[in-house]
This record gives C-alpha cells, structure tokens and sequence, in this order.
C-alpha cells in the first residue's frame, strides 16, 4: 500500500470485521427509513462489506510510521463536519477543512458538535482554509481528499478544485448525493484512488460553526471501479479497493460503527435505491410549493404520484446495472409508511434551495439517471416530467436574477 501512514494499535481486525451494527441502533432499520431531506436510507444489510479486505486494512493499520495521516474536508458543512469530527478522533490522523460562509467562526473556535450519540464537544481542525488557493498553500500531501460540496455539475467541474492538492497517492473520497458524480473526478485525476460514499446521517449547521447531528451515522463508501461494469479488472484495483477500506476502518474507530465497506456494484445500486428516493421528494416538494415529506406522503394523490417515481426508477435500475436490488432495501411501500410517521416537518434540501434562490441538484439527481437510462435504451417518463418542469423554472428564475446564485 502507498504511503498509508498509521499509528500502530488502532484497530483489532475483529473490531473491523464487525461492519454493522448487531441491532442497528445507530442507523435506520429496514422499514423505519423516515425519508428526512436528504437523510434518507439505502441499505440496512452488509451484503457486498469485505471482511477479507477489512483483514487487509488491519494489518495496514498495524504498520508504525511517524508521520500523520492527513485528511482534507473540502466542503465542511454539516455533514463533512460531522466526519470530519469523528474521524478527528483517531490517534495520528489530521484533519484539515476548507470552509466557505463559516470560515471566520470556525477559523476562531472550531466546530461545535452537539450529538444524542457522542454528546457535545468541540473539533478544531488541524488547518481551517478559507479556500482551495490557501490548502494548495499548505503544502500538505494529502492522504484522502473528502468532497462534500453540493454537486453542480451544470453550474462548474467541481473536481477542478482538487487541482494542486491531489498526487497519485491521494485517495478522494465523494460524499455526494446523485449518479454520475465519480466522472470528473476520474477524467481529472486518472492515477489516484476514487471512493464513491453515500450517507444516511441527519445533521444539520444551525448556526456558523455550530453542528447538530440529529440521527443516524451511517456511511457505505466503495471503490470507483467503473471498468468492473464490463468485466474488465486493471492491477490497481485493489489498491483502490485496500484504500477504501483503511477510510472506513478510520470512521469505525472514530466511533461510526455502522461504517460499512461495499463493493463498486454494491454501492451504485446504493446509489440509484437513494435516487429513487431523493428524486421523488426533492423535486415534487418544490412543485408543490414547498411542502413537507411527511404532508406530500400523506396526500392520497402526492402519495401515489411519489410511490410511481420511486418504482419507475427501482424497475429501471437492476436493468442498467445487470443485478436485483438487495432484498433489504427498503421498498417504496416502506419509505412511504415510515415518512408517514415523521412529523418533523422536514424539507427536502432542494426545496429549501430553491427557497433560498440557491440552484438545485437537478443534474445529479434527475438529469444523469435519466440520461443513463436512455443511453441504454430506457424512459423513465415520471423522472423525465420532474426534470424538465424543474431545470425550465430553474432557467427562468436566473434569467430574471441575471444569473445563478450559490
């Protein structure tokens, strides 16, 4: 393995072999998946977790070496805050931010994080960057890159901004919602090590700097290894697929016990089962003015409009990636009983965006799937309505601002 630096004694390989929780106390259960913004469950099963890898990952975490393992937050809002937090937490590893509105708050105090699960404390990061310029600046050779920024594709190549931080032994780590998102990173960056995650963790920044995490801890990241699709394998894959494990190796010491290692296959069927999802609720909130997901999955004809797009997408997925979805996620039927008791009054993220005048994951959630899709030769019309009502008004609203706002 290339450059893993790591404290010796970090991690028993039976404490890393244990990748999910016996009770699934820290996660939402198959069938209790209150669909909350963007919190939202993909998985409860560890189907695809490789214990043989983990056992790989141990022995690398047993090397001794001086030097730090250093880890960059790009994005840190509330929920690379929150990693970021826990991942602090490690002996020998150093996390370090870049910060837009809550540079000057969290540059002076840090982050305060408030949790029902670790109580409250405070993270200071090991450098607090008020943009990519000043982490180039640093020097620092990074270990992982972790991109936590919303995803705009339409709006800019957000890879470009690993530009000069990235060398062929950083390991970037995408926490990001959508399909699609691993490509400008993979054209961008060919030799280094890209790990795809999707999260189910209800976090929230009340206030610059401050972080209230709600619910929920889960993250399943795998290796990008798109050539796999067609069945070719290239020597570096297991490089790839080692530095996967080691990050969530270190999530799980950071006290993520639900941290779980998948498969490249497995996890972009993660990642269509939250599209699924995130598509249904997102869009359809802004078309009906701004509702709740618990009011739309009440309503007899939003219900019914929410469970079509969810199954139009979950009938088209298992076609394109050439494998069932897992018989433990959670179905539509399930997603919509358990929103169905949320009485939060939470809003998808992309309601609240298109409130605040920001522009919205339309790509990423709506365009990319549909144009995977028809490349392979399938509609998703339900989807496809979605997209081109929403992208028309998105248009409209510039044009009258003069432009897009962030």
């Amino acid at each position: 393995m290339q450059r893993l630096k790591v404290v010796e004694g970090w991690a028993s390989l039976e404490a890393l072999r244990q990748t999910s929780p016996a009770d699934g106390s820290s996660g939402p259960i198959l069938g209790e998946c209150d669909a909350e913004a963007d919190d939202l469950p993909a998985s409860n099963g560890c189907n695809g977790v490789h214990t043989a890898n983990l056992a790989a990952a141990a022995a690398a975490l047993q090397r001794v070496s001086l030097m730090p393992v250093e880890i960059l937050i790009v994005g840190a809002g509330a929920i690379g805050a929150f990693y970021a937090s826990r991942l602090a937490q490690v002996p020998g590893i150093h996390v370090s931010v870049i910060c837009r509105s809550n540079y000057s708050a969290v540059k002076a105090h840090g982050f305060r994080v408030t949790s029902p699960q670790y109580g409250e404390y405070t993270f200071t990061p090991s450098h607090t960057f008020a943009n990519p310029d000043e982490a180039r600046s640093s020097r620092v050779q990074w270990d992982y890159a972790v991109v936590s920024t919303k995803a705009l594709p339409d709006v800019s190549d957000d890879s470009a901004i690993l530009e000069g931080l990235v060398s062929d032994t950083t390991t970037i780590v995408l926490i990001q919602n959508g399909l699609g998102v691993e490509e400008p990173y993979a054209r961008r960056f060919p030799k280094a090590a890209i790990c795809s995650a999707v999260t189910i963790a209800s976090c929230a920044q009340t206030s610059p700097g401050h972080i209230k995490h709600n619910r929920w801890t889960r993250i399943n990241s795998g290796p990008y290894l798109p050539h796999l699709d067609t069945r070719n394998e290239k020597p570096t894959d297991a490089r790839v697929t080692e530095q996967n494990d080691v990050f969530i190796t270190l999530l799980k010491e950071g006290g993520i016990k639900d941290a779980s290692a998948y498969s490249h296959a497995k996890l972009q069927l993660v990642r269509w089962h939250k599209i699924a999802i995130n598509a249904s609720m997102n869009p359809s909130s802004v078309l009906a003015g701004g509702v709740s997901n618990n009011a739309m999955s009440l309503d007899p004809e939003l219900s019914i409009h929410l469970k079509g797009v969810m199954e139009e997408v979950l009938t088209t997925a298992p076609k394109i990636l050439g494998a069932p979805l897992p018989e433990e996620f959670a179905s539509p039927e399930q997603i919509l009983r358990s929103t169905q008791r949320n009485t939060s009054g939470s809003k998808p993220s992309m309601a609240l965006d298109w409130e605040q005048g920001k522009t919205m994951e339309l790509e990423v959630i709506l365009g990319n799937p549909i144009r995977i899709a028809r490349e392979r030769g399938f509609e998703m019309p339900r989807m496809q309505t979605l997209y081109a009502l929403l992208r028309m008004a998105q248009l409209v609203r510039d044009k009258a601002k003069g432009g897009s706002r962030l």
